[in-house]
């Protein structure tokens, strides 16, 4: 078998255990929740059953729904299949190196939530319009951070390839380091916006504001749409585990490198899920005008890093 083929099967592996890990570290953030708020709150395995009873009831399709509707689930997971294969998450490079690349990657995250937000309109219920309305905007005020940090820390690397960015931070030949971590913690706050966290959005509040276009789902359909939307966090975080914390991953494609990769990778996901559980239950959320303010922060820090990076400091 050709190193290629290999390489592939690596990245499918890891789109694998991201995709079964994904409940797992949903229901770590719940019980987390539910601990701060002196609960006592769902068991971590509370997802997974959550999951299989969906997956066995009858889906019901409103009657005015189309195409978008039903082709949404299946969009969504495989998009994000796709860049999970493609992040140096597993490994110190790219498993899938045509699409481990920035513009890819930001494009892929840019058509799940495209879509998700078409299919609240395409289901033809009000209040998923409405709620489809708001994270599309939420994607107008959040992607532009992501483009901007990560294309800052390309550009210091010489290339947009993900791989060859983690590689140029983990060597430490970046020509301005103030600049890489004020892309990183730009980065990390869009990451962080992207997973649905508080003070900017609420992942529970199902019929409330981030599964708002869930509202008509139902059966096998609602469990692709939970499921992806976990998964959505867990590869956004590995992402930036990936990008700008390359440390631990696997060097060679040995069983016993790539296993030492797979338990970092855990490792670091798990430190990452139970800081963020720690930040976000300090916080109220807040009305959707003051979060659209908040998030200028972030853009100010992204373009803080282009401006250390272009006068070289």
């Amino acid at each position: 078998m050709s190193q290629t083929a290999i390489l592939f099967c690596v990245g499918a592996a890891q789109a694998l255990l991201l995709l079964l890990a994904a409940p797992l570290f949903s229901g770590i953030s719940r019980v987390l929740r539910a601990k701060f708020h002196s609960r006592r709150g769902p068991g971590i395995g509370q997802d997974y059953r959550d999951l299989l009873k969906l997956l066995n009831r009858r889906e019901v399709i409103p009657a005015d729904a189309g195409l978008v509707f039903r082709a949404t689930p299946f969009v969504m997971l495989v998009a994000l299949l796709l860049v999970a294969m493609a992040i140096p998450a597993l490994m110190d490079r790219s498993p899938v190196a045509p699409a481990g690349d920035v513009i890819a990657v930001i494009y892929l995250f840019a058509m799940v939530r495209f879509f998700y937000a078409l299919s609240g309109i395409d289901s033809g219920s009000m209040f998923a319009g409405v709620a489809a309305s708001r994270e599309t905007t939420m994607g107008v005020l959040n992607e532009p951070i992501m483009i901007l940090s990560l294309f800052t820390v390309a550009m210091m690397a010489g290339s947009t390839d993900l791989g060859t960015i983690a590689a140029s931070i983990r060597a430490g030949t970046m020509p301005s380091y103030a600049a890489t971590l004020m892309a990183m913690l730009a980065f990390g706050f869009a990451i962080f916006i992207e997973m649905g966290k508080l003070p900017f959005d609420l992942v529970e509040a199902e019929q409330e504001l981030q599964e708002g276009p869930l509202t008509e789902y139902s059966g096998r359909g609602l469990a692709l749409m939970k499921w992806s939307g976990a998964f959505k966090q867990i590869v956004a975080l590995s992402l930036f585990i990936g990008v700008f914390l390359p440390f631990g991953g696997a060097v060679s494609l040995t069983w016993l490198d790539l296993g030492k990769g797979a338990l970092v990778l855990l490792a670091k996901l798990l430190v990452a899920f139970t800081a963020i559980a720690c930040v976000e239950n300090t916080m109220a959320r807040n009305q959707f005008l003051d979060v659209s303010r908040l998030v200028f922060v972030g853009m100010g820090a992204a373009m803080l890093a282009l401006g250390l990076s272009l006068a070289g400091v």
